[in-house]
């Protein structure tokens, strides 16, 4: 099979979807690896990598796009790159299509084949539990949402002026960590080892055993309704939003009147973005101008945090990616949606239809609040 990755033209996105060891093993077993010239040179990977990898290198984007039966991206494609979509290839890529209705209707118009990282699930393979594709990209988003927040925490970023470990004497900051999936329990963990006093907010009650275990008293576990929520919510520092409906849209569980509770100049680090927010207020930036304040509150909301840390990432994810790509090209595409429930559970787009339900329903909800928008006005 012919494999195709691009260079990822999203704003200050410079992962890629494939490392040159990546591209090694798919060479090896036969197929052919198409990568877009300077694709890797953010992440750390030369094109003479990707040559002695056993890949081409190709000077012509339009080429890469025209001639891949899988093409691997590591974002979702933007306006640039709709004209590009075709029925002969099948994408790979993360989407986040509940949040993102030009780019749903542009897959559907192309007849594309669009596979999401975000939704394949483990299937049957106890090896691979939840969703093996999202979980390392999760664990960066988790421990950087931690850092983000101690840095804009800081006065001259707009914060509070708070130390997020303390000193003796001087108490550290509160962190509050909506949602106890990998991103928060990531974001948890990197936030007690800085010293924070941190409470994580979980719905599930299997998953607040698995919390008060994991922590051991290092970190507050509580149920989340929204009496506590909104308690916890006003005395906190920094607010990390770690909400995930797989595939849906992010409940949005902070309102905007709950920002006049909080304290002036605390930090909303909102990693559920790419699912539209967990906060009312919330609206996707970029690493370039990442922040911005609503009623005296600092809200980071970066919609691609794993890019800040492009060659870590690219690592990550092509370590979780690597098995299934390699299903994808050696069985080819019906051949390995056949074989594994988990990996046909990505499928969000083809033949012109949206499969994925809680996809069609955010959308339906979004388009129906535009257009009763329209009708006001």
């Amino acid at each position: 099979m012919r494999v195709g990755v691009v260079t990822e033209i999203k704003p200050a996105e410079k992962r890629v979807a494939l490392t040159p060891a990546g591209a090694h093993e798919l060479a090896e077993a036969g197929h052919e690896v198409l990568v877009q010239a300077g694709a890797g040179i953010g992440s750390g990977f030369s094109d003479q990598m990707y040559v002695g990898a056993g890949a081409s290198i190709v000077v012509d984007v339009d080429q890469v796009w025209a001639e891949s039966e899988l093409l691997l991206k590591v974002k979702e494609p933007i306006a640039p790159e709709y004209g590009r979509l075709n029925p002969d290839a099948t994408l790979f890529t993360y989407l986040h299509l509940a949040a993102a209705p030009a780019l749903t209707d542009a897959l559907v118009a192309s007849g594309t084949t669009a596979i999401a990282y975000e939704t394949v699930t483990g299937g049957h393979d106890p090896a691979r539990p939840g969703l093996p594709l999202l979980a390392p990209m999760s664990e960066v988003a988790g421990r950087l949402a931690a850092q983000a927040g101690a840095y804009f925490l800081q006065d001259p970023f707009g914060g509070r002026g708070v130390l997020i470990g303390g000193v003796p004497g001087v108490a550290p900051a509160r962190i509050v960590v909506i949602g106890g999936g990998v991103v928060g329990t990531n974001a948890a963990r990197v936030a007690v080892g800085m010293g924070a006093e941190v409470t994580i907010l979980e719905r599930s009650i299997a998953r607040l055993t698995e919390l008060e275990l994991l922590f051991d008293g290092r970190a507050r576990v509580l149920m989340s309704d929204p009496l506590t929520l909104r308690e916890e919510v006003s005395h906190a520092d920094v607010v990390i939003g770690a909400v995930l409906v797989a595939g849906a849209a992010a409940p949005k569980l902070i309102t905007r009147d709950m920002l006049s509770d909080m304290r002036k100049r605390a930090v909303i680090v909102d990693v559920a973005i790419d699912q539209g927010g967990c906060a009312e207020t919330s609206t996707p930036t970029t690493h370039g101008d990442p922040t911005y304040v609503v009623d005296d509150v600092l809200h980071y909301c970066v919609a691609n945090m794993p890019g800040g840390v492009p060659n870590t990432s690219t690592r990550a994810l092509t370590n979780a990616t690597l098995p299934y790509v390699r299903a994808l090209a050696d069985e080819g595409v019906q051949g390995a949606l056949s074989a594994d429930p988990g990996l046909r559970a990505g499928v969000n787009v083809a033949g012109g239809e949206i499969l994925v339900p809680a996809v069609r329903e955010a959308l339906d909800a979004s388009r129906t609040v535009v257009d009763h928008g329209r009708m006001a006005a």
